[in-house]
Formats: structure tokens, C-alpha cells, sequence
């Protein structure tokens, strides 16, 4: 009996004794407001990640750009203010043209799973990983919520209705297509966007994907929108700083990695389901919703890779994730004669 009691006493002061195991707390900025459903979705990205690493990771969420400007989350993570970036690539195109390209590909593919699969089975994610390790940045994974849709006063058709089409457009590769098929993107900021279609200074928008543009009352105002779209397909990020990546351990970067995986495939179905729910309303009061062809799409696609190759002339970067993209899109049957 004494030895029984000598040798639990041990084990305990053993336990007792033994170092714990070092927690990891990882800071993370998104954009998103956590009462958006990409904010629950992120939140839920944390929740797994606490749980599956039984607490082992810790994750300290930022939302709505809380800390610093929404453009300047990227440069934040690489100087050590945040840990990791859940904003997009798209915002970096000033450190490099390249970044338009895991962004937002315009005119690209048709589907989220289409997007992920390149990142994932077609060689994009070397690709771009190589874009980011250049800036001190580790490229975790994609979310990407679907297509947006435009909006408008007028019928959207097809390419022919482009011409000479007045619309809030955000800057950069985007203008330039638009002006390729011969409308007229006015740059202007996110918050006019219901005044000027009110007063008429523009004849339609490229806000958001549907769900969000009914969110916003655009269809109080205008009876006309692209659904699916075809036209833009933005991809936030998960970029960590690549310092304190490979300073997680093998098991570690394996459940984020997992995570992020899962916050992709479930961001895709909940806006899916969330698009399609405010399509039935809208026809139901009487929005007209333009699904364009096969061979519209296709027109605009050419247009859009006019403009993609003017970019890929930036720099060697964008050369070599324009070329990624469009040996993809060949396979994919999606790539314009």
C-alpha cells in the first residue's frame, strides 16, 4: 500500500511539474464586421482552429479594420503590428501588378470551385506563393463568396449593352476592361454609389454580389442586374507574416491550413444559397436578372484578356500568374479563342 500511494504521489507531482505546453496566439485583421455573414464565417474559422489545436492556438480577431486601414492590413502583418492579413490581395496592386492576379482574375472563371481549384490543382498556389514570400508574406489560402452582380437602370443583355453604359467602377484592371467594350466606368467611392444611381449621374454600379447589393437597396432604386455575374469574382486572402508562419509547428500550420479550407468551401455554399434566395425575391418584385450566354461570356472574357495582357507587361510576376491563368482557363474550356 505504501509503495501504491508513494508511486500516485509521484505521478501526480510529475504532472504537476511538467511544463506546459506553449500557447500560440496568432492577431488576425479582416475588413469584415463580425455581424456580416462573412464576419460569423470568420469567426467560425477561429472557433475551429481554438478547438481543433484544443487551445493550443489562440486566435485575437480584429474586425472591421479596427487596428489600421483596411489597405494597409498587408504591410501591418509584415512589420509585426498584426501577425496575418484576412483582407485581399487585391489591395497590394501597388507593390506589384501581379497581385491583381490573386485578387481579382476579372473576367476569369465562373465559379468559386473553379478559382480554388487553380490555387490548388493548378499550380497556382507555387505560383503565388512566390509573389508573396518576395514581400515577406506566407499565402495561407482563399474565400472567395462568388460572383458579384451589376447593377443597373438599364437592360444588361449582353455586350452590346456595354456601350456607352455609365457605372461606378472601383480603379485599376477593371476600367480597363470596361472601356475595351465600350462603357464608361466612372470611378467613385463605395458610399455614393445609391446617391449617384438615385440622381441618375451614373446608369448602374459594380458594388457587390447580389445578396449584398439587395442588402444595400440598389433594387429600390434600379430593375436591372447581371445574376450569375461573370464579371468579377474577388478572393480575400489568409496571408500570414512568414517569419512567425514557419515558426508554427508542422501540426500547427496543418490545422489552419485544414481550417482555411473549410472556411473556403463553407463561404462559397452559404453565398450560394444567400444569392440565389435574393434572386427568387427580386424576380418576384419584378427585377429583371440577365443571365448572359455562353458566347457573351465569352466576348467579354477577349475583352478582359486584352487588358490582362497589359498588365502581365508590368512585371515578370504578373507575366508568370497571367500565363498560369490562362494555361488553367484552357483547360477548363473557359479561355476565349
Amino acid at each position: 500500500m505504501k509503495i501504491n500511494t508513494f508511486l500516485r504521489t509521484a505521478a501526480v507531482a510529475a504532472l504537476v511539474a511538467a511544463p506546459a505546453t506553449a500557447q500560440t496566439t496568432l492577431r488576425i485583421q479582416t475588413h469584415y464586421a463580425p455581424e456580416t455573414v462573412s464576419g460569423k464565417l470568420a469567426a467560425q474559422f477561429v472557433d475551429d482552429i481554438q478547438t481543433m489545436s484544443n487551445g493550443d492556438i489562440q486566435i485575437e480577431m480584429f474586425y472591421s479594420s479596427s487596428v489600421v486601414a483596411t489597405v494597409e492590413t498587408f504591410d501591418a502583418a509584415v512589420n509585426g503590428i498584426v501577425d496575418c492579413d484576412m483582407t485581399g490581395g487585391a489591395y497590394q496592386t501597388g507593390k506589384n501588378p501581379a497581385f491583381q492576379f490573386v485578387g481579382d482574375i476579372m473576367g476569369g472563371y465562373d465559379t468559386p470551385y473553379q478559382q480554388l481549384s487553380w490555387l490548388y490543382h493548378g499550380g497556382g498556389y507555387d505560383a503565388a506563393q512566390q509573389l508573396y514570400n518576395a514581400q515577406g508574406m506566407q499565402l495561407i489560402g482563399w474565400w472567395i463568396y462568388g460572383q458579384e452582380s451589376l447593377s443597373s437602370s438599364k437592360p444588361l443583355g449582353g455586350p452590346d449593352d456595354l456601350k456607352g453604359w455609365k457605372f461606378r467602377s472601383p480603379p485599376g484592371l477593371e476600367t480597363e476592361i470596361f472601356e475595351e467594350l465600350g462603357a464608361s466606368p466612372i470611378v467613385m467611392d463605395f458610399t455614393e454609389i445609391f446617391t449617384a444611381l438615385e440622381t441618375g449621374i451614373i446608369d448602374g454600379a459594380d458594388a457587390s454580389g447580389l445578396a449584398n447589393n439587395v442588402g444595400l437597396g440598389l433594387y429600390d432604386i434600379v430593375k436591372h442586374a447581371t445574376f450569375p455575374g461573370f464579371h468579377s469574382m474577388p478572393s480575400d486572402h489568409l496571408a500570414c507574416n512568414k517569419a512567425v508562419w514557419d515558426g508554427l509547428s508542422d501540426s500547427q500550420r496543418r490545422i489552419i491550413d485544414t481550417a482555411m479550407q473549410k472556411l473556403a468551401l463553407q463561404t462559397a455554399l452559404t453565398f450560394e444559397k444567400a444569392n440565389a434566395e435574393a434572386a427568387a425575391k427580386l424576380k418576384a418584385e419584378g427585377v429583371t436578372l440577365w443571365d448572359w450566354s455562353p458566347e457573351d461570356r465569352a466576348a467579354f472574357r477577349a475583352g478582359a484578356q486584352k487588358a490582362w495582357e497589359r498588365w502581365a507587361e508590368k512585371t515578370p510576376e504578373a507575366r508568370a500568374l497571367v500565363d498560369s491563368h490562362k494555361a488553367y482557363l484552357a483547360q477548363l474550356g473557359l479561355l476565349a479563342d
